[in-house]
């Protein structure tokens, strides 16, 4: 079993550069969500796969109308299955997803050029999460190449999906409520150097205060409705206060937060306001009870908004992303990680094992019973990589580190033990 593993890491250097340039060719090509115009990386990603040799790759194409009412412009998913032996064994799914934030201001390299600089390469999703896409495809190139896929026994597929970043409902969970992938095991995408069990989940609502209009030389005749709301807010604010008292009992999250990310409002510099909205981001931690916690914040908007003559208000949910986790130690999946990570990361110090405050698309494969963990190409910390900022980046040594790890557990989930 040593040589096998072997064989797969030498595999891996044997091929380093390739895996360098696959995730480069990632990198440059635009995939901004917004817009989601993200049919084109669907489809080149699908080219790519089928040139490397993999023989069930499908391109998923999403009905135009959902993919609109998401916001978005386009969208396919892609599936690549692998079946070894008769593939009758554990199923496992690798999720990464090749939808990107815009790239925003402040970078010093090309966003969408791939440069590489000192051993790490830059660009807008070459984190989050294109090197995962390159990890996980590389990994199972190598049991199929490496000359061990004859003892193996079972599938795996590789789910690419193109909407992470507004929510999964069109990539992960449409694959899995359409049978197109049936795991029993799920890796979704993380960083080298922890392996996270748990995320927190999230509420988003729109609040929208309706008053009434009137000239601004006489306010008194209207309902200010931007007025009205910094009420509304200033109740929102000290309710975040409160929520600092929360604390989650899961290693890496601390308690739930409140953001007030988005307001606008009125008509005109000289007319009382008549409507004003924002949208609010709730964290749930994992402890939470999410119907609790919407009527908690629904009891504090009303209340507000209440203590003002004539005020309507009005409360949408936009998002419920279900927090994941914590997922036990114990669990096949995590302990073939911690293993293989242990067994080549020698040299990084004690493996932590836990949750973080953002919330992923692994909650859609944990809301099916599948046990789940996240795991890939990347640092210690968002914040390292410059995750969702200018001059995002990530370690090389880490892209192909995260294809050992990936390729190696893989390896002992899908061992035919009578092969072993």
């Amino acid at each position: 079993m040593q040589s096998d593993k072997e064989k797969i890491i030498r595999w891996i250097e044997e091929n380093r550069e390739q895996i360098i340039e696959f995730l480069q060719q990632l990198v440059q090509i635009p995939s901004d969500n917004p817009a989601g115009d993200c049919l084109p990386i669907a489809s080149r990603l699908h080219g790519q796969l089928s040139q490397m040799g993999f023989e069930k790759v499908s391109l998923l194409e999403v009905d135009p109308s959902e993919v609109k009412a998401a916001g978005m412009l386009s969208l396919a998913n892609v599936v690549a299955a692998v079946a070894f032996g008769d593939g009758d064994g554990p199923r496992i799914a690798l999720n990464a997803h090749g939808d990107v934030v815009p790239p925003g201001l402040g970078w010093s390299v090309d966003p969408y050029g791939g440069e590489i600089r000192n051993g790490k390469m830059y660009g807008r999703g070459v984190a989050v999460s294109k090197s995962d896409i390159a990890a996980y495809t590389y990994a199972v190139q190598a049991l199929r190449q490496a000359g061990v896929g004859g003892k193996l026994q079972g599938e795996v597929d590789l789910a690419f999906t193109f909407d992470e970043e507004t929510g999964g409902e069109l990539g992960p969970k449409w694959l899995l409520e359409r049978g197109h992938i049936r795991p029993d095991m799920a890796l979704v995408a993380g960083f080298t150097h922890a392996i996270v069990n748990a995320h927190n989940g999230c509420l988003h609502f729109e609040i929208t205060a309706i008053g009434k209009s009137a000239h601004a030389a006489i306010p008194e005749t209207g309902i200010d409705a931007v007025e009205a709301m910094v009420s509304i807010l200033q109740s929102l604010y000290a309710y975040r206060e409160v929520l600092k008292g929360k604390h989650s009992t899961v290693d890496g999250i601390d308690h739930p937060t409140l953001v007030v990310g988005l307001i606008s409002g009125g008509i005109n510099t000289n007319v009382v306001p008549d409507v004003c909205r924002c949208r609010v981001d709730r964290r749930l931690i994992p402890e939470e009870d999410p119907i609790e916690a919407e009527e908690e914040f629904r009891r504090i908007v009303e209340s507000a908004a209440a203590k003002i003559d004539g005020l309507e208000v009005e409360i949408h949910r936009v998002l419920h992303a279900q927090s994941f986790g914590p997922v036990p130690n114990d669990t096949p999946i995590i302990q073939a990680l911690a293993a293989n990570w242990r067994s080549l990361m020698k040299d990084a110090g004690e493996l932590s094992i836990h949750g973080v405050p953002l919330y992923t698309d692994a909650r859609h494969f944990a809301a099916q019973g599948i046990a789940t963990a996240m795991f890939g190409a990347g640092p210690r910390t968002l914040e390292e990589a410059n995750g969702h900022r200018a001059d995002e980046h990530v370690q090389l040594e880490d892209l192909i580190r995260a294809v050992k790890i990936v390729a190696c557990t893989l390896y002992d989930l899908l061992l035919n033990e009578s092969e072993g």
